[in-house]
């Protein structure tokens, strides 16, 4: 059977920069070339980022991808990788009207298209659209209609973006009805926790229905909320794994299989749902042995790569997201308040693992209500870590609040978070450093924050991490650290205490809330699983106590839409996952 040496390029694209986008496939090319592979592939709309939301409805920019595509198959061939199939996904329009989906000519199309010697030898754009969780692609696109296929050096290979093989139907089984031996999919889709094992699984199940191996190729990276885990998967038609790319690491996956000879009559007609085959022969004769790569070529990953344990899954999400929000938005540095509790000390970590302690600037912030071990726990941190840390005490600008407002209560101890806020927006003017917002998602999930104040920020790293999980990631970190002969960069003091914003004296969060092991529960019952009251009750649940827990969250809604955008982990985060109006009486039970 022929031998066909595959590369998978996990690369981190950025939405709207062409040029950049196209250096990198250029450059992964050559570097897939240049350890013999026979067929390159590149992640879902590649050269133009993803998702690129309503940048989709302006003509202007599907017109730039389509220019720069042609652009890039020139480019290739120019620089001596024209012989190379590239496979790479960008955004187009369709040609004709289609009246079925009431959309004109021109419509966009999420689409791939396979380069070759100078020219688009191919192209196809997504069939299954997805239209939930963050995804709006209804809203945007058309689907395809066809079951692109590609003769390369004798071997049939079917291709398929995303969402086809997440859909049952479709182009899966239509690959099997043409025959193909391989099945490539290019992939942009989004990391979520535990989503790697539910990954696998599904591309097992997906060769086993296609009756051929199939190769999942992932993109890594962040955008805005998003990030991408690259873990790319290759399996045989019996679900035995061939390959597995590292999360979180941009590279080349090179992966030689074997597979059958294409039949001589090419595939043709009109197949599953309606599919019709489009088949294009780019070579025909066997392909020349691969070289050996005993000596791998620099950003060649691993394709047996060990698995992240589920708490450094997370963390190295956390790190990637926030990595990717700063520096392609050009930011050079970011800036928190430190208090000595568990949440900043958390973001912290996360933002010097991220961007180097260097570009890290922390500002304690006491009032007469701080603590003088939260002080010193702030200053404790600094000193492990390495970040730059000051100290601005707001009392003098809380008495000058307090002679002329006399504010008492609780508005007295939000103009101390306030205060906060403000200081630490100065200093982003002054000094150019994105601020960063330390609310979980508990806290996000009741309203126990304060508008402008410590919701203050341009990025919220950990808003949708649960405090529990909050203090599992500080341990974990620390456990890392501990077990690579390093400091660990959290106090203990701040993962032993008691959680506290200390805006009155004695004040613990369970003034407030209930206790955080109890409330995530309800919480990831009611907000990520959309269940009513009475199906929480029924789990265990004190009735009163899930009354009260989901009249805080139905009224902190105008609040969460207030709150900086920040790494998405979980199936449903505050934000396009979780969409309901401000205004709003419905009421589950109460």
């Amino acid at each position: 059977m022929p031998r066909l040496r595959l590369a998978l390029q996990q690369i981190d694209s950025c939405v709207g920069d062409l040029a950049r986008n196209a250096a990198a496939v250029v450059h992964g090319t050559r570097q897939a070339a240049g350890q013999g592979a026979h067929l390159v592939a590149f992640p879902e709309m590649a050269l133009t980022g993803y998702p690129v939301e309503d940048l989709a409805l302006r003509p202007s920019f599907v017109e730039a991808s389509r220019a720069a595509l042609s652009a890039l198959a020139a480019r290739l061939t120019a620089e001596g990788l024209g012989e190379v199939p590239v496979v790479v996904g960008y955004l187009d329009r369709c040609a004709q009207a289609l009246p079925r989906y009431g959309r004109p000519a021109g419509a966009p199309q999420n689409a791939a298209a396979v380069l070759h010697r100078g020219a688009i030898a191919l192209t196809f754009a997504k069939h299954h659209l997805p239209n939930y969780g963050v995804f709006d692609e209804f809203r945007y696109f058309v689907p395809g209609d066809t079951l692109p296929v590609l003769r390369v050096h004798g071997v049939d290979v079917a291709l398929a973006i995303c969402e086809d093989l997440w859909q049952e139907g479709g182009r899966v089984p239509a690959a099997r009805e043409a025959g193909a031996g391989l099945l490539l999919s290019v992939n942009a889709s989004p990391y979520e926790r535990d989503k790697d094992d539910t990954r696998l699984e599904l591309v097992r199940k997906r060769a086993q229905e296609a009756g051929c191996t199939t190769a999942y190729l992932a993109m890594t990276g962040g955008q805005d909320e998003l990030v991408f885990d690259g873990d790319s998967i290759v399996v045989d038609a019996d679900g035995r794994v061939l390959a597995r790319a590292p999360q979180f690491a941009e590279g080349c996956v090179l992966v030689d299989v074997e597979l059958p000879a294409a039949a001589p009559e090419p595939p043709s007609g009109v197949l599953t749902d309606g599919l019709r085959v489009d088949h294009v022969v780019l070579s025909t004769a066997p392909p020349a042995p691969a070289p050996a790569t005993a000596e791998r070529a620099a950003g060649t990953l691993d394709g047996h790569a060990e698995r992240l344990d589920d708490l450094a899954e997370i963390y190295t999400a956390l790190v990637v997201g926030l990595r990717a929000y700063v520096t392609k938005n050009g930011f050079g540095s970011v800036v928190l308040g430190l208090s000595g509790g568990i949440d900043s000390a958390l973001v912290a970590a996360l933002a010097c693992d991220a961007l180097g302690a260097e570009q890290v600037h922390a500002v304690a912030m006491p009032s007469r209500y701080s603590s003088e071990h939260s002080v010193g726990d702030a200053a404790e941190l600094a000193r492990r870590t390495g970040l730059h840390f000051r100290t601005v005490p707001i009392g003098p600008m809380f008495d000058a609040y307090m002679a002329t407002l006399h504010l008492t209560g609780l508005a007295e101890e939000n103009l101390q978070s306030r205060l906060r806020g403000t200081t630490l927006m100065a200093l982003s003017n002054q000094e150019g450093h994105l601020v960063l917002a330390p609310g979980n998602k508990s806290e996000l999930a009741c309203g126990y924050s304060t508008l402008y104040g410590d919701s203050v920020g341009g990025y919220g790293p950990i808003k949708d991490v649960y405090k529990t999980v909050v203090y599992e990631l500080a341990r974990w970190r620390n456990e890392a650290a501990a077990a690579r002969g390093e400091t660990p960069p959290i106090p203990e003091h701040s993962l032993s205490k008691p959680p506290s914003a200390e805006l009155r004296p004695g004040q613990v969060d369970t003034d407030s809330l209930p206790d955080y092991a109890v409330l995530d529960r309800i919480l990831e019952l009611y907000v990520d699983r959309d269940r009513g009251r009475e199906e929480i009750v029924a789990q265990g649940f004190d009735a009163a106590l899930v009354t009260r827990v989901l009249r805080m969250v139905d009224h902190a809604e105008y609040k969460r839409r207030q709150y900086p955008p920040g790494t998405k982990i979980s199936a449903k985060g505050f934000g396009k996952d979780r969409r309901l109006p401000i205004t709003n009486h419905w009421r589950e039970g109460f």
